[in-house]
């Protein structure tokens, strides 16, 4: 509760919330990430309890484009508030020692679970759906993943995609429609 107000604070006066720091583990913590003991079947239980969705964050240590979100793209109130809001994030590491337990009942170091994801890239967001079959790993059952670093209306476009479950709508507008002619409406409100 403390971490949302400070969030919606932030918002309310139009200042950016302060940029993540690193962990122990050389990954950035941003106020809104959770930390689980990596039981993805626990953690979309806990979502699901919360209402919100499950997005998984995978990055490793050093990664450029991982600090780039996290110092430019993150920080920004309205996302930042918005992630809060509507989403359980778990970050995972791209070479991490550390265990997971991925949706099939499979345990292994993280970086095994990656390697059986063919995660290659960081950042790499993967959005998990509300329920997730229990054969099913979480690479399998995503709605939307999104590999590399975006700018802040890309970003904002895709929670909202996936949080407003547009990828079950059948309207012809994939991801991609919807995020042009988001730019489009965000284009014409700036030139009122």
């Amino acid at each position: 509760m403390k971490r949302t107000l400070s969030v919606l604070m932030a918002c309310l006066v139009g200042v950016a919330v302060s940029a993540a720091e690193l962990g122990d583990d050389g990954l950035h913590k941003t106020l809104w990430m959770r930390d689980t003991f990596k039981d993805l079947r626990e953690d979309l239980e806990e979502a699901s309890d919360e209402g919100k969705r499950l997005v998984l964050f995978i990055e490793q240590q050093g990664c450029i484009y991982c600090k780039k979100m996290h110092e430019e793209v993150f920080p920004q109130p309205d996302l930042a508030a918005y992630i809060e809001e509507n989403f359980f994030v778990v970050q995972l590491d791209l070479h991490g020692s550390t265990t997971a337990t991925d949706f099939d009942g499979e345990e292994s170091e993280q970086r095994a679970l990656m390697r059986k994801w063919g995660i290659l890239f960081t950042p790499t967001l993967v959005f998990l759906p509300e329920e997730v079959p229990e054969d099913a790993t979480a690479i399998d059952a995503a709605v939307a993943v999104m590999p590399g670093a975006f700018s802040k209306g890309t970003t904002l476009d895709l929670f909202t995609w996936v949080f407003e479950k547009r990828y079950e709508l059948e309207n012809g507008e994939d991801f991609q429609r919807y995020h042009a002619r988001r730019i489009q409406e965000r284009n014409n409100i700036s030139q009122d």
